[in-house]
């Protein structure tokens, strides 16, 4: 499956491919002239091409399999996919879904739309409330700019209707009670559950929300949206029970709220996708689902059919998966039906500093590289000093991490010496890929076929 970018996208793509990569960038300080395009046409390989250690990278088999296999998951299942660029603020990985299929791309903040609307994307899902009025005041002028861009915020209280409500209605030169050229902001009614995050804690706020928003001239309620992955429980069987029973009371909003507050008025300007309101064809839209218990939510929010609404997928870790958090809990793992196999992709480059002791190495990344919020590093194998090409097994296991240093316990009798090179697994790719700006892209042999940018 290949889908063509939208044009603007692919032009802004290109100039980035071409930046210059600045030697200040981590792993880069050799490489000062280096491009995308040009590691992309040089193809080095990885530990002969002049970067500097600790360095993060990607093994594009890995991302191709994982891209693909979730867009085929999402197609036979009859689902869309706005995958969470949160996960690696990457407008190059972005694309790369878009040109798979995705519906559109969900950001969790007012900074990351802005960001991902820099290189032109034009549907974007802002998986939050949305209150900075200055923030509120930027979309606007983007919708009003630019009729193809769709934009969805979330609400969850009267409170936060009327923020938008508020602003949306008096910016200047405009129509009380209307975005510019009769547009509306389409919001999705979230809700939440006990001692989680945002959303409406019962059916009857959110009734009322919803409500408070139909009521408006600058919103419709194009949908309602929810997340399980703050869901705890004991143990796993309870906790998927429970998720399964958010994900069917979202379903249940879905089907009752359109009723409810009935359908959003629309105007000339506002027809068509471009109108920030429903899904294309005036779908409702019901969206949950990150990147470890997807199956359960497309199997409850397609329960009965789709007939009238779209069923979104936001989830976004899944892009590059892991070795340890996701890899433990993903839907394959746990043995789902139909589940992706996801493979993971990131892989973090430190030469070993020093043997100070004969069970002990300390290598040279730490919390400022590699996340560490949901568990340490995995070792995984090692290059020796000297020896590019020739790659060894490794047992042992990473016990703690400094800023710049981690501990990382072995048989006395590992020949690992100083200077050499141990390749290691992660845990939670969005604590990780925050770390770093640009991150080279590997192939199975070991050779840099491509960078990716990271705008955090």
């Amino acid at each position: 499956m290949s889908n063509p970018l939208p044009p603007l996208v692919a032009e802004r793509l290109r100039a980035l491919r071409e930046r210059p990569i600045d030697p200040t960038e981590k792993g880069f300080g050799p490489l000062a002239a280096a491009t995308a395009a040009r590691l992309a046409a040089a193809r080095p390989g990885l530990h002969a091409a002049g970067f500097t250690y600790p360095l993060l990278t990607l093994r594009e088999s890995a991302l191709a399999n994982n891209i693909e296999a979730m867009a085929a998951y999402c197609d036979r299942a009859g689902v869309a996919l706005a995958p969470h660029g949160k996960t690696a603020m990457s407008p190059e990985l972005a694309a790369r879904q878009l040109a798979h299929g995705a519906w559109g791309i969900t950001v969790a903040t007012v900074g990351q739309l802005r960001t991902y609307r820099a290189f032109g994307f034009p549907r974007l899902l802002l998986a939050n409330e949305l209150v900075d009025e200055a923030g509120i005041a930027w979309l606007a002028a983007e919708l009003t700019a630019d009729p193809g861009f769709e934009a969805y915020c979330y609400v969850d209280s009267t409170d936060g209707v009327a923020i938008l409500d508020r602003v949306l209605s008096h910016l200047p030169g405009h129509l009380p009670g209307h975005l510019p050229a009769g547009r509306r902001l389409g919001v999705l009614v979230e809700i939440g559950h006990a001692d989680g995050r945002t959303g409406c804690r019962t059916d009857a706020q959110a009734l009322d929300v919803a409500k408070a928003a139909a009521t408006t001239g600058t919103l419709r309620v194009a949908g309602v949206a929810g997340y399980e992955g703050s869901i705890g429980a004991g143990s796993q069987a309870e906790r998927l029970g429970l998720i399964a029973a958010f994900c069917r009371r979202l379903r249940g909003l879905a089907e009752a709220l359109p009723a409810e507050t009935g359908p959003a008025e629309t105007g000339p300007a506002e027809t068509g996708p471009a109108a920030g309101g429903s899904a294309p064809g005036g779908e409702f839209i019901v969206t949950a689902g990150g990147s470890a218990y997807f199956d359960v939510v497309t199997r409850e929010l397609t329960a009965g059919g789709t007939a009238g609404m779209t069923v979104i997928l936001r989830s976004g870790a899944y892009v590059t998966h892991d070795h340890g958090h996701y890899g433990s809990v993903s839907p394959a793992r746990r043995g789902a039906p139909d589940a992706p196999a996801l493979r993971p992709a990131l892989e973090l480059w430190a030469q070993v500093l020093s043997r100070p002791e004969p069970g002990l190495a300390l290598l040279g990344a730490g919390r400022r590289d590699v996340g560490f919020d949901a568990g340490l590093p995995v070792p995984l194998r090692a290059v020796r000093r000297g020896a590019p090409d020739g790659l060894s097994g490794l047992s042992g296991e990473v016990t703690e991490l400094n800023d710049q240093h981690a501990y990382l316990r072995l048989d006395s009798e590992t020949a690992l010496a100083p200077g050499d090179v141990v390749c290691l697994g992660i845990s939670h790719p969005c604590t990780t890929l925050d770390k770093w700006r640009v991150i080279p892209v590997v192939s199975d042999d070991g050779r840099v076929i491509d960078a990716v940018h990271a705008f955090f």
